[in-house]
């Protein structure tokens, strides 16, 4: 009978696994349909690589550091209980993986090819899974010395600081560090519009990412036991109200009306297990309006040219949902209970500045050693002349 539990889990976790595997074809056509379009060769190769860089560092060293296992074992051993570490480590690294790919929109059509492959490599495994380990897996007695001043642990169900608001702050970083797009910003510091080059494209994305989003969610307990209805109608509800927030906030925009459902999401991961859907449909509509005003503060007044608004997005409502979990939680507010507030501002806060710190070292360090941004010749060709040649293979004879 235990074979037959643990053949169960396996199917399940690899389905989240083949799931969030597929949002990140979402991650490449929501950037797809954002950037102009002598970038979209650009941006469909940076995710596809991303990834199997990012399988790479997370293979040989972010899992081991996350959680002190290694694949240095028989084959005997690996496949114990049916294989299920391996679905295990399948099902992380795709959220590993969602790292450079949020990052990736932030930095879009000016980046250097081969430098952010080094920056993939080094974030997914080592910034990344250090902080993973903190939150999921109790390293360095963090989550203990919360417990016991606060009544409760950090909570994170499905990653709304540890892998969002992580790639979201990173992000940040290296699109300070980046600067500009050329001609993004006159002399007189005017904002030069870049519209999104394909709409049906961007949509395209943000409906990959909503629905993949299910598997980011609920297959995040990781067993059948652990499977809960409520994380999907909370999943259900905050999306909803990211939507139909960012619909009033935006005025009808589609760029900010596709991206609203992903606020939503992104904020009710964390506490997708424990808040009521009434509680998760305001947590997503906080996140649509964040998203919507952060968006236009940093492209219009602050002058930081994140091409996706992957900080607000990301790195806004993904520290907001770790705030979220611990306020809708509570059972005075219809949660289940079990969070403490003060150890979701601990939590966040720390996440914040892990991932800050970690992309200032990364990106600052490669800039200094190699540069990170396209000559001002390759950024108006559309494409960092190392994949430009995929544009220039020989006429068919």
């Amino acid at each position: 009978m235990e074979a037959l539990v643990s053949a169960n889990d396996v199917l399940f976790v690899l389905l989240g696994a083949v799931m969030v595997l597929a949002m990140h074809a979402g991650f490449a056509f929501l950037e797809l349909g954002t950037v102009r379009s002598k970038n979209q060769v650009n941006a469909l190769v940076k995710i596809m690589v991303d990834f199997s860089i990012s399988t790479m560092a997370y293979f040989f060293i972010g899992y081991s550091i996350a959680y002190g296992v290694n694949f240095f074992s028989g084959a005997e051993v690996l496949a114990a209980k049916n294989g299920y570490g391996l679905v295990k480590f399948f099902f992380l690294l795709t959220f590993a993986a969602a790292i450079p790919a949020i990052v990736s929109g932030g930095i879009a059509e000016r980046a250097k090819f081969n430098p952010q492959l080094a920056a993939t490599f080094l974030l997914v495994g080592f910034v990344y899974p250090f902080f993973e380990g903190i939150a999921w897996n109790k390293h360095y007695g963090f989550q203990d010395w919360l417990f016991a001043n606060f009544g409760a642990n950090f909570h994170d169900f499905a990653g709304s600081v540890v892998v969002h608001a992580m790639g979201g702050w990173i992000a940040l970083a290296a699109v300070i560090l980046l600067g500009a797009r050329s001609g993004r910003y006159g002399k007189d510091g005017r904002l030069h519009a870049h519209p999104p080059s394909n709409i049906p494209f961007l949509a395209l994305g943000a409906w990959i990412l909503t629905v993949g989003w299910f598997g980011f969610n609920v297959m995040s307990a990781q067993s059948i036991q652990g499977i809960s209805g409520l994380v999907a109608v909370n999943s259900l509800m905050a999306l909803v109200g990211g939507t139909l927030a960012a619909l009033v906030m935006g005025k009808n925009d589609p760029g900010f009306v596709h991206n609203g459902p992903l606020a939503g999401l992104v904020a009710v991961c964390a506490g997708s297990d424990v808040m009521h859907p009434l509680g998760a449909l305001v947590t997503g509509a906080v996140a649509g309006v964040l998203f919507v005003w952060a968006f236009t503060v940093t492209q219009n007044r602050l002058k930081i040219d994140d091409v996706l608004g992957v900080w607000p997005l990301h790195g806004l409502c993904g520290a907001w949902g770790g705030l979220a979990a611990g306020i809708f939680g509570l059972k005075s507010l219809g949660g289940i209970g079990g969070v403490s507030f003060m150890s979701q501002l601990l939590g966040t806060g720390l996440g914040v500045v892990i991932a800050l710190v970690g992309g200032a070292i990364v990106y600052g360090g490669l800039k200094q050693l190699f540069g990170i941004r396209m000559s001002q010749e390759e950024e108006f060709d559309g494409a960092d002349l190392s994949i430009h040649k995929i544009n220039s293979t020989p006429a068919d004879t």
